[in-house]
């Protein structure tokens, strides 16, 4: 199923405001693909693996992946899959996260890479998941923390306060129609989910585990493909400049606790079907 697209994306402008965050995320997307299977590693073996990429973008982590795996990747851009001709020879699919052409029982992991914000109906979305994923397969998913503090003071994706916490018809409302009108009928706004939601759509069904501990020890070793908001990058230099970084690491966990649920600024999410 393709998705046609007729002018060139917000994210390729080089007059809109978010241009050189999207560049620097777009520069990265390797080092993010490596970053994503090392979490997969430590909780299965990555290897000769049916793998869909779902919101696979520039196709970073497919390429890392397909070295070892069979991997589709699928994206609702089709200029973004046009740009993944360079990477590695793996099918390229255009098609819409809510009409996933697919057989059931096909894939043993599936990964949603900052996409489920971005979906309009996350019920849906959940269930064909499960129709795609095999009885044993795993779900790796990352996606911004609709509470946490840093990104109510920055969203991840305008990079303004107080957006992360709104619904997706009132950033359109109150934000886009008001500042990026020409923005204001894009399918792809994110509207943010908590800890509490995510285990309210996968549970039952998954064995959720958070990696926040080990993102957190990744970001502070210089991993690049973690964090690109100028935002982030300044708290991490200044963490390490005032030698925070030991006493953060020390308090930064994988329980569904405080830490978790209110400063975390990205979930790191292996699911694991167990129904």
């Amino acid at each position: 199923m393709e998705v046609k697209e007729d002018t060139l994306p917000a994210w390729l402008d080089r007059s809109h405001p978010n241009f050189l965050r999207w560049e620097k995320s777009r520069k990265l997307a390797l080092e993010r693909g490596e970053f994503v299977k090392s979490i997969i590693e430590k909780h299965i073996n990555c290897s000769e693996l049916q793998i869909l990429d779902l919101g696979s973008g520039e196709g970073g982590t497919s390429a890392i992946l397909s070295r070892n795996n069979s991997v589709v990747s699928f994206d609702l851009s089709l200029i973004r899959l046009k740009r993944q001709k360079g990477k590695t020879n793996f099918p390229k699919i255009n098609g819409d996260a809510l009409n996933i052409p697919f057989k059931s029982n096909k894939f043993d992991l599936i990964i949603l890479q900052d996409v489920i914000e971005h979906v309009s109906d996350v019920n849906l979305f959940v269930k064909n998941l499960k129709d795609i994923l095999k009885t044993n397969g795993t779900i790796y998913l990352s996606t911004p923390n609709k509470f946490s503090l840093f990104n109510f003071i920055a969203d991840p994706h305008w990079g303004l306060p107080i957006v992360s916490v709104l619904k997706r018809d009132k950033i359109k409302k109150y934000f886009l129609k008001r500042f990026r009108g020409n923005e204001i009928d894009r399918k792809d706004i994110a509207q943010l989910l908590s800890l509490k939601d995510l285990q309210k759509y996968f549970s039952p069904g998954f064995e959720i585990t958070l990696n926040t501990k080990y993102s957190v020890q990744k970001l502070f070793e210089g991993n690049k493909g973690i964090v690109w908001s100028e935002f982030h990058l300044f708290l991490i230099r200044t963490a390490k400049f005032l030698r925070l970084d030991k006493t953060i690491l020390k308090i930064a966990n994988d329980k569904n606790g405080f830490i978790n649920k209110y400063l975390n600024p990205t979930f790191y999410l292996i699911l694991k079907r167990i129904d």
